[in-house]
């Protein structure tokens, strides 16, 4: 982790932050010559740093020169970061001093440019450049001593080669190598009804070393249909560790957010929920062995399922095995054979690639494979990292690398892995280790994760990059090295919006960051841990017991600390002294706790750059003091649903990236100063309300924030006030936008928000949009004007009687219209087709194809809809219509009084066809005698289900 750590460090001495720091602080003591010298000799250790993290592992004198250096380079980072801080405050005062009402002109922070505006008195100039010169001198001196160390331990010195981004492309295994004969044996024991095996609950453990593919095998017999036909009940629990047999028990009786807390009363539910049912449960990864608590759980099990249940346990330990008296039925998962290692690698590695290159690369492939030891995630991981790699040169470096004789490394098992990890960037390395600070089996966000990366400073660049997306590139380039797993995809892009850690990868970044990361349990939380270590950096602490504040850690340790967590801990309130402990914290995680308020203390912690106080239902108030958090990227408040304003200094936080607001239902509106953080990216939610305060945030303030990105939903409260600077037509960047009219629903169809939606037009290029609860009685003209529209949703509206004419839409490709009330009847107008009468001359081209790219339409809940109609002569050979070519899925959900299908139904290529909660349609498709049937009959998936 040095390597990145000094590569980090010497981006920043090489910004523009740097040259303007040098330039003051030289002022004081003449110490240019020794941030020259500081900057030298961390560019002679970075070259011999891969070679240095390698030999750590081996030599402890080694291992402490790297500790030192990492030391000594946080401490740089944080006087640089002070410095920046001061920087930041001087731009914010002479930002007020022109005028809280002014809008400073929107540009990048160039520190370059501060000297002519330094408006600092000269004697606090002085004192400031003073401490800060001080303590370069200081850190350059124990630098020097380092690097006179360094010439004794003859570290190799080490090239890299920068290669040019790629596009990231994701490779799905297809087949699952090797595990035929463990599957059919699994399977027999599971669906066997003969002797003993039959009566009772059998427990069957798969047991061997992480990575060797226990879940897989657990996955393949759960999925087979055999073993679906025999239960009536599956059920799937990822145990983990620590063991907790009231969460376990929620989840098998499927309420697993359910706020009940004692163990008879879950335990109760639980049995209720299988009484007299032939069950399969897995419990995957199980570590426990106590006893006492795996037989609380199994007995009521055991007394409520039907004969025939099934328990399947997935464990890397015998013992586990030995404790639920299970070793007779115990399957234990051996090493793949090489032949099997060498398919999954060979399928990763050569997958897109040319026929004939796994023969060109097989020897080599073989030897490689060797290595693997039969892990199954190894041969993976390593065919993912071979996949770009094309000269014979390449493939050697590879095999011959010295990390392969490593001994000691937990048997063996990580030495593919450290492979894997030193062909990473620096960067991308440090990005992997800090998911360490995570639980197993904890699912990532991928945006919440890039944005902890960047409150740690890993996704800096010289050359000024956007930050978010260099995290999206790091994030891809793990995906495609094989460093997550089970995906979760956005409902209608299908990009990867979650995942998983392997528990041999979470294994691995754990032994790695031994000595920086930790994951504990307060068993006590009124005692405070002990001696965590003076290099921990990133601490996740979670409570057994109810705490009486965030304070679990003696004082004087963990000085050093980066990030805390401590999520959904019940944790009452924060003290001012927990702030003076850790006056280093870049990222704070309190999310789900029971604080009221925060102390106005936390302005001291002037180097957080990530706030996370998400789902703190009590959270009612946000000190003025959070605005003096200069360098905050990231401030998240979703779920307060108690909160009801935010600070009116909000314009300080001039480089806030991330706001999420989402859920707090009594936020009526932003600050006005909000329209000056020109550097927002991310902002879920704006309420819109029609206020009487100039200092309350206005459509017309969103014109200013051009920078948005991702997703924004405006919440529509009241009448808009001066919308005319809404400028929502100029923003290219947003891809989501959802106009939610709910708190304004009129019985009657209301024109102001007619003028509303004029006002809050979006760039003809937006590819998503929702409109909720819209009250007008017209559709906007604008709509069929977003020629680059993929992704509509049409919701809640009762003074429309027609829908817009999305037919002529040439990209659309999803469509949701629901809860459509004014709606009788759909015909041409939706298709856009302005009079049925008139098919022939202006539908004869290329735009006589109506919704060309539609793949997806639902209809729901429309309760007044009786009539879906088509064009007439639409069948005619003349008539030059196409309607719908790309048609695979139509959902018609909840519409009563529908009784009649369009005709061009019969000539779309649908795939699958779902009728849900519509009596008369039902009966009118019903196979072979409704009269809508001959519509429907071609489509080879129907599903109709009645009332």
């Amino acid at each position: 982790m040095a390597d990145v750590l000094v590569s980090t460090l010497l981006d920043k001495l090489a910004s523009t932050t740097y040259q303007y720091v040098a330039d003051e602080v030289k002022l004081v003591l003449n110490v240019k010559k020794e941030v020259e010298e500081f900057a030298g000799n961390l560019q002679a250790i970075e070259s011999v740093l891969e070679d240095a993290e390698r030999r750590q592992m081996k030599e402890a004198n080694v291992q402490n020169w790297l500790d030192n250096l990492k030391e000594i380079s946080h401490e740089m980072v944080d006087v640089l970061d002070e410095w920046h801080t001061d920087i930041l405050r001087q731009e914010v005062e002479k930002q007020d001093r022109e005028g809280a009402d002014h809008l400073a002109p929107q540009r990048k922070v160039s520190f370059s440019i501060f000297a002519r505006c330094f408006c600092l008195g000269q004697v606090g100039k002085v004192i400031v450049r003073r401490e800060i010169a001080l303590k370069i001198k200081d850190l350059n001196v124990r630098l020097a001593e380092i690097d006179k160390q360094r010439k004794m331990y003859n570290f190799q010195l080490t090239e890299r080669v920068i290669q040019k981004p790629q596009t990231s492309h994701f490779v799905d295994m297809s087949e699952i190598f090797g595990r035929d004969k463990e599957k059919d044996s699994l399977i027999r024991k599971l669906v066997s009804d003969s002797s003993e095996e039959g009566k009772g609950l059998l427990i069957i453990p798969i047991v061997g070393m992480g990575g060797m593919g226990k879940t897989t095998l657990a996955q393949l017999v759960y999925n087979d249909a055999n073993v679906k036909a025999h239960f009536q009940k599956r059920i799937w629990v990822c145990v983990s560790e620590p063991f907790d047999e009231i969460k376990i028990a929620k989840e098998i009786s499927g309420d697993a957010s359910s706020s009940s807390t004692g163990l008879d009363s879950v335990l109760e539910s639980m049995s209720g929920s299988i009484k007299g049912v032939k069950f399969l449960l897995v419990l995957d990864d199980v570590w426990t062995e106590d006893r006492k608590k795996w037989d609380q759980l199994k007995i009521p099990l055991m007394q409520n399922g039907a004969e025939g249940s099934r328990i399947l346990v997935t464990t890397r330990k015998q013992n586990v095995a030995r404790m639920m008296r299970a070793t007779s039925h115990m399957i234990s998962l051996a090493e793949l054979s090489e032949q099997n290692c060498l398919s999954i690698f060979n399928h990763m590695a050569f997958s897109d690639r040319e026929v004939g290159e796994s023969e060109v690369f097989g020897d080599i492939s073989r030897e490689i494979v060797k290595k693997c030891k039969g892990l199954p995630l190894a041969a993976k991981t390593l065919g993912s990292m071979m996949r770009d790699k094309r000269t014979r040169n390449e493939w050697l470096d590879v095999l011959n690398s010295k990390i392969w004789d490593w001994e000691e490394v937990e048997q063996e098992v990580f030495q593919p892995l450290f492979l894997s990890y030193y062909d990473l960037a620096p960067r991308n390395r440090c990005c992997l280790l800090y998911c360490a600070i995570f639980p197993k089996d904890y699912e990532f966000s991928r945006d919440v994760l890039i944005n902890l990366w960047m409150a740690q400073d890993y996704l800096n660049s010289t050359e000024n990059k956007d930050k978010g997306k260099i995290g999206q590139a790091v994030f891809d380039n793990l995906v495609a090295r094989s460093f997550f797993q089970d995906f979760e995809k956005h409902h209608d892009t299908d990009a990867i919006i979650g995942c998983k850690m392997h528990d041999i990868i979470h294994d691995f970044v754990q032994f790695i960051t031994k000595k920086d990361s930790l994951i504990t349990v307060a068993e006590d939380a009124n005692r405070k841990i002990e001696v965590l270590g003076s290099n921990l950096r990133h601490l996740n602490l979670t409570f057994e017991a109810y705490p009486r504040d965030l304070l679990p850690i003696t004082s004087g340790n963990c000085k050093s600390l980066r990030t805390l967590i401590a999520m959904n801990s019940s944790v009452p309130s924060v003290k001012a002294s927990f702030i003076f402990e850790f006056k280093c914290l870049r990222t704070i995680n309190l999310c789900g706790n029971l604080m009221d308020v925060l102390p106005k203390e936390i302005g001291e912690l002037v180097h957080l750059r990530h706030v996370d106080l998400s789902w703190s239902r009590r959270l009612w108030n946000l000190p003025d003091a959070v605005c003096g958090l200069y360098n905050l990227y990231t401030l998240d408040l979703r779920g307060c649903r108690a909160l009801q304003e935010l600070p009116d200094s909000m314009r300080k936080l001039i480089s806030l990236k991330h706001l999420y607001i989402d859920g707090c239902r009594l936020l009526k509106y932003l600050p006005k100063g909000i329209g000056r953080l020109t550097s927002l990216q991310k902002l879920d939610v704006c309420p819109l309300f029609s206020v009487d305060n100039d200092e309350a945030f206005q459509a017309g303030d969103l014109g200013s924030l051009n920078q948005l990105q991702g997703s924004l939903r405006i919440r529509i409260l009241g009448k808009v006030k001066d919308g005319s600077g809404a400028q929502l037509r100029d923003n290219k960047q947003l891809f989501h936008l959802q106009l939610d009219f709910g708190e304004l629903i009129e019985e009657e169809p209301d024109e102001t928000s007619v003028q509303i939606m004029n006002v809050l037009r979006p760039h003809d290029d937006r590819e998503s949009l929702e409109i909720c609860w819209y009250s007008g009685s017209t559709w906007p003209n604008w709509l069929v004007s977003l020629n680059k529209l993929r992704f509509l949703t049409l919701r809640g509206n009762r003074g429309c009687e027609i829908l817009p004419p999305l037919g002529r839409l040439p990209f659309l490709e999803k469509l949701y219209v629901r809860e459509m009330f004014g709606v009788r009847k759909v015909g041409g107008e939706f298709l856009g087709v302005e009079d049925d009468d008139q098919t022939s001359s202006s539908f004869k081209s290329s735009s006589s194809i109506l919704f060309p790219k539609l793949k997806q339409l639902e209809f729901s809940h429309m309760l007044y809809w009786k009539d879906w109609e088509g064009v007439k002569g639409w069948n005619k050979v003349d008539s030059g219509i196409t309607i719908m070519p790309c048609l695979s899925s139509l959902d018609i959900i909840g519409c009563l009084g529908l009784e009649t299908l369009p005709d061009f139904l019969c000539k779309i290529p649908l795939q699958n066809l779902t009728i849900s909660w519509c009596t008369k349609l039902t009966q009118c498709c019903e196979k072979g005698s409704g009269k809508e049937w001959p519509k429907i009959s071609h489509i080879p998936n129907i599903q109709i289900q009645d009332i």
